[in-house]
């Protein structure tokens, strides 16, 4: 059980904050949490935001960031660039190269992380947000570079031995679930923007 005043506490100091997918309200209290912290980077005032959803299709576990990228690239938005998908996967291989073109198609941009991780049998299910890098690769000891200001991740099933095997047999629907409540988090997290920007006219 979470404790809910460490959970505030930890919010406004800007820590980590985590939702179950099996909440109703995940995706909204998810997208007021990601609107929030885009305000406290200053980020909502023309600075580029991106959204690089890592992960590949070869893997059920792993494709937690491909199928959030494809269902938000596809949904008409326009406040993220979104790079990862389905179609156009970012992984261990192509990490580095993709960084370059971010930084080098986009100025000074923000960047949100999203990554698919393994945990503690109580925590699968869960998805977190959190201020700071996120590390891919390092639940399957590959070293890649540290990403992103803010990063998110959804803990897709239960580390701490032979993690290839245990991503490749992830159920793909809990990974579907759980993108799905990512991808409407980050389009109220829109709304919530789009809200902003009316009463500030």
């Amino acid at each position: 059980m979470i404790d809910k005043a460490q959970e505030i506490q930890d919010f406004m100091a800007g820590g980590k904050t985590r939702f179950h997918i099996e909440d109703p309200m995940a995706a909204k209290k998810f997208g007021y949490d990601l609107f929030t912290r885009l305000e406290r980077y200053g980020a909502l005032s023309g600075q580029p935001l991106v959204l690089l959803c890592i992960g590949t299709d070869r893997s059920t576990g792993d494709c937690l960031g491909p199928l959030v990228g494809t269902r938000l690239a596809s949904s008409n938005q326009d406040l993220f660039a979104v790079y990862g998908t389905l179609d156009q996967p970012v992984h261990a291989s192509n990490l580095q190269e993709k960084l370059e073109e971010i930084y080098r198609v986009h100025q000074n941009p923000l960047v949100i992380a999203v990554d698919a991780s393994l945990g503690s049998m109580d925590s699968v299910g869960f998805v977190t947000i959190g201020d700071g890098a996120l590390h891919p690769g390092a639940g399957v000891n590959k070293r890649l570079p540290p990403v992103g200001e803010i990063h998110i991740t959804g803990i897709v099933n239960v580390g701490g031995f032979m993690e290839y095997l245990v991503l490749q047999n992830t159920r793909l629907n809990l990974v579907m679930r759980m993108a799905e409540v990512i991808a409407q988090g980050v389009l109220h997290t829109i709304a919530l923007c789009s809200k902003r920007e009316t009463r500030e006219i």
